[in-house]
């Protein structure tokens, strides 16, 4: 791999070798303000419905009202992404979740929010997000001008998301605290001015891509058949959407551990977020430190297993500091399984499919929660949260051992593309491997 101008970068600018395009710094510069209010209105919004209803289930229901468009929208918005231009269907989301904001900010603060206009901004917000997620994750390899550098821009943005989710949690436990939830929902859309004015700054070139017109629906039940035919692409969505079915709707439940089981209050709630995240980032910065896909399989089973695990155990825990803990292994596993998922995803995936792949990892990753989130809010409701998240993290482990097990077949249909790619020739020359069988195996381990 050569680096955007000479030598190959070492350490640190190793690790941050995607902020060289300017487009990506911008944009990441951008979101990182930005993501923080998200971030924040996130807490808030779960605070608000449970001190306004009181209800694990009820939470559950605004999860699901929030998520279920990206399922319904994502493949849609995948063709879109395919056919127009992603950049400017990203100005037009984040124009769009700025007001969204700005309208959940003026309720509150001038008390007239209640369950049922919270509920419907939030279904607005997932309509806003089931555009703009595969578009975003289209427009990446636009920003990033070597595909080499493709993997650490995906890992970089994960960091700043669980950045992002570490500070903003906790911000928004102690404004909730002190001035109520309406501040963080106003923050949040004032926090969009900054990820406006870095995309306004931005140089785009017309796109490359082949935009193919036809139906749409022909144009998604292409995309269907490309990747439910390519195992790989297949299998990483299916455990994708099993664990964020089963172990994602965690977050729903995260009030009712917070107040009726810890104890405590909103600090409590914004503490155990920014704990998940600090595992997260760490794991964003692990997968940023890497230099090549190969071994990313590996890591999604295992990260599954660890994401599993970690709701097991903390399921089980009364103890504040103790579920601090064990909240950052789950954050690692959750993070490490989801931006590996996408790096693979984005690595081997056909250019002129990239919309369409990329909006069902994002029905996966975001469209399938909305009915775990029922789920869990009903379960949590009849055998109470503990039990909902142990058994949650039950199945993830499960999942992710079958993943495991198919593992070798996956690698041998995804070598070929890395050999094309000059993936395996860059290992073979000496970065990490000594015999020809091993190469056939790490070449594997990319998926």
């Amino acid at each position: 791999m050569s680096a955007a101008g000479s030598d190959k970068p070492s350490g640190l600018r190793f690790i941050l070798r995607a902020l060289r395009y300017r487009n990506y710094r911008l944009f990441f510069s951008g979101q990182s303000v930005s993501l923080i209010g998200t971030w924040m209105q996130r807490l808030a919004v779960s605070w608000l419905v449970f001190r306004l209803t009181g209800s694990p289930f009820l939470l559950g229901v605004v999860g699901f009202a929030g998520q279920i468009p990206t399922f319904l929208l994502a493949p849609f918005a995948g063709v879109l992404a395919d056919r127009w231009n992603p950049y400017r269907i990203l100005v037009g989301t984040q124009v769009a979740a700025m007001a969204q904001a700005l309208i959940l900010a003026a309720l509150v603060l001038t008390d007239m929010a209640n369950f049922w206009n919270v509920l419907v901004l939030s279904a607005v917000l997932g309509c806003i997000n089931a555009f703009d997620v595969p578009s975003r994750q289209s427009f990446m390899i636009e920003m990033v001008e070597r595909r080499e550098d493709l993997p650490n821009a995906i890992a970089l943005n994960s960091s700043m998301v669980n950045g992002a989710r570490l500070v903003g949690p906790s911000v928004a436990g102690v404004l909730i605290a002190a001035l109520g939830e309406g501040t963080c929902f106003l923050l949040n859309g004032l926090s969009y001015i900054a990820v406006l004015i870095a995309l306004l700054m931005m140089s785009v070139k017309a796109s490359q891509r082949k935009r193919h017109q036809g139906r749409m629906l022909q144009g998604l039940m292409e995309g269907v058949s490309y990747a439910a035919g390519f195992p790989p692409i297949r299998d990483i969505i299916l455990l994708l959407a099993l664990v964020s079915l089963v172990g994602m709707p965690y977050t729903v439940l995260m009030p009712v551990f917070a107040k009726d089981i810890l104890g405590g209050g909103p600090h409590t709630l914004g503490f155990l977020s920014g704990a998940t995240g600090v595992g997260a980032l760490l794991g964003a910065l692990f997968l940023a430190s890497r230099n090549s896909v190969l071994g990313l399989g590996r890591v999604i089973a295992g990260a599954g297993a660890l994401f599993g695990a970690g709701l097991m155990v903390f399921s089980l825990s009364t103890n504040v500091w103790l579920s601090l803990a064990l909240m950052v292994p789950t954050g690692l596993g959750m993070m490490l399984g989801m931006a590996s998922s996408n790096t693979v995803l984005q690595t081997i995936v056909d250019d002129d499919k990239r919309g369409r792949v990329m909006s069902f990892y994002t029905m996966a990753f975001m469209g399938t929660a909305p009915f775990g989130s029922l789920v869990a809010g009903a379960a949590a409701s009849r055998i109470g949260a503990q039990n909902t998240l142990f058994i949650g993290g039950v199945m993830c482990i499960l999942g992710a051992t079958a993943f495991a097990v198919r593992l070798p077949r996956l690698r041998a249909l995804v070598r070929p593309i890395y050999v094309r790619m000059g993936i395996l020739p860059e290992i073979a020359s000496g970065i990490a491997m000594a015999t020809e069988p091993r190469h056939a195996d790490e070449s594997n381990s990319e998926r």
